[in-house]
């Protein structure tokens, strides 16, 4: 049932929560029903992103001499109370961006447990020692902070894609400037009051909601930022490459156009299933979804067949309701989008189903569109080449692994690929020959684990650092070489 929520959600800047100082606020609207309104947020602007910076860059001497076992107890006591208000924030969660209650509790789990690893993964990251001739000296490395750390995160996974990120910033003694994404606000909210509750010390995480018009260049392109990571669109990304000093470290999570392969031995109902899983589930809306869906011409038309028969079985709805599979696109913007896209798909390729907005009871005041399938689709058209983040899937014909592999790479993303096949022979040269950063075999293209590295090549990721596990750590630490006479 719709309502207003009226509740005035604020900053939280160098230890206090604070309204922006232009006193500025704007609605977060639930995707699935516009007239319900979760409620008003702060519109930043250039003076509350600078202070923000100046908040995190008195903290950061602090942070970095507190011992590491106190700030794993943050983390650790953060993660405990995001696991004691899982509903609450998978309900919110579900208004703000749309996704089934199931996936956005799941969600904000994950996140519970992201915070946990990095508390105990972070306390084992550690320097090396060098041999050496000299038996009066020893040589060692030892990893340090940056110092302020920018995180920006997108509004398709708002609460575990900046714990991803802010976890292991704050293990390593960084201190963090937060901005979520204006279309997904309280899900950050509630990971920040998390951290707060948990006794972050002042200055240390500072949080603040907005448009990147007001604020994007002073938070990424300060001096006393050291590095910034974000997840967005590669356009966005590359804008803020561009702005940033050469003394800013990056790491830009971008765009994916991911293909799956369905090779003539394939299991062809497994292929039917990831297909849907990968490209549908989450309405499209993933960077490592679904987009390409590569099929041998010995099994095209059974693919097809089966396809068709469980997309028309798919239940669309708002995601609060039990049972429905898909739930609405997260912004109208985004909605606009992808109906432009499928107008494009109808131009170039032949349109078997799918592809309208939904109206009626239950959909006029929502985002909802019914999955889109195209098949005849060849490598050079616009919606085999494009990135369009809903649930759209082109289906292109290959000939054998070969020309396969080819169309699959030939694209300038390089985010996450599979392959459906009994061959483990060939699933084993896929690994090898796919331009990916994240291979999947006989799995969904989407899904990464906290403990394991995640990131692409080409125009999907900054080549030089990965998030998520051990290597996560990386990004957010410099080295420092001692030499010490004994």
């Amino acid at each position: 049932m719709s309502h207003i929520n009226t509740q005035v959600f604020k900053n939280y800047i160098d230890g206090k929560w604070q309204v922006a100082a232009s006193g500025d606020v704007y609605p977060n609207l639930n995707p699935a029903d516009t007239s319900d309104i979760v409620g008003q947020f702060q519109d930043s602007d250039r003076q509350d992103a600078r202070a923000a910076i100046d908040a995190a860059h008195a903290a950061f001497p602090s942070w970095h001499s507190t011992p590491i076992s106190r700030r794993a107890a943050i983390l650790i006591r953060a993660a405990e109370l995001l696991h004691e208000r899982a509903d609450q924030i998978a309900e919110e969660l579900t208004r703000e961006e749309g996704k089934q209650l199931s996936q956005a509790k799941a969600e904000v789990l994950r996140s519970a447990g992201t915070l946990r690893f990095y508390a105990i993964e972070g306390q084992t990251y550690s320097g090396e020692t060098f041999p050496q001739d000299d038996p009066d000296m020893v040589v060692y490395t030892q990893r340090e902070p940056l110092g302020v750390v920018t995180v920006i995160s997108p509004w398709n996974f708002p609460i575990s894609i900046p714990s991803r990120k802010i976890a292991p910033a704050l293990i390593t003694g960084n201190t963090v400037v937060f901005k979520p994404s204006t279309d997904t606000p309280l899900s950050g909210y509630r990971l920040a009051e998390a951290l707060v509750d948990a006794g972050i010390p002042a200055g240390v995480l500072n949080f603040l909601t907005g448009r990147a018009s007001r604020v994007g260049d002073v938070l990424t392109q300060s001096p006393e930022v050291r590095a910034v990571t974000f997840t967005g669109s590669t356009q966005a990304g590359e804008a803020i490459h561009r702005g940033a000093s050469m003394t800013t470290r990056l790491q830009m999570e971008l765009g994916g156009k991911n293909p799956l392969i369905v090779m003539a031995d394939a299991d062809i109902d497994l292929a039917v299933d990831l297909t849907i899983k990968g490209g549908l589930s989450l309405t499209g809306q993933a960077c490592t979804g679904t987009s390409r869906v590569l099929v041998d011409g010995a099994v095209r038309q059974s693919f097809t067949e089966k396809l068709l028969q469980r997309v028309a079985q798919l239940k669309i709805g708002p995601g609060m309701q039990h049972g429905n599979d898909l739930g609405p696109l997260a912004t109208a913007n985004q909605m606009k989008t992808v109906l432009e896209y499928i107008a494009i798909g109808k131009a170039e390729a032949t349109h078997l189903a799918g592809g309208d907005r939904l109206s009626g009871d239950g959909y006029d005041n929502g985002y909802f569109v019914t999955p889109a399938i195209f098949t005849d689709v060849t490598p050079g058209m616009r919606i085999a080449r494009e990135e369009i983040f809903g649930p759209v899937i082109a289906i292109l014909a290959v000939d054998g692994y070969e020309e396969a592999i080819r169309i699959a790479n030939d694209t300038e993303y390089g985010l996450s690929a599979g392959i459906v096949t009994r061959d483990a022979r060939l699933a084993h040269r896929f690994a090898n020959d796919i331009q990916a950063g994240t291979v999947k075999i006989n799995r969904t293209t989407t899904g990464n684990l906290v403990n394991a590295p995640f990131g692409g090549i080409k125009r999907s990721s900054t080549a030089t650092f990965r998030e998520s596990g051990r290597a996560g750590l990386e990004f957010f630490t410099q080295i420092k070489t001692v030499y010490r006479g004994v």
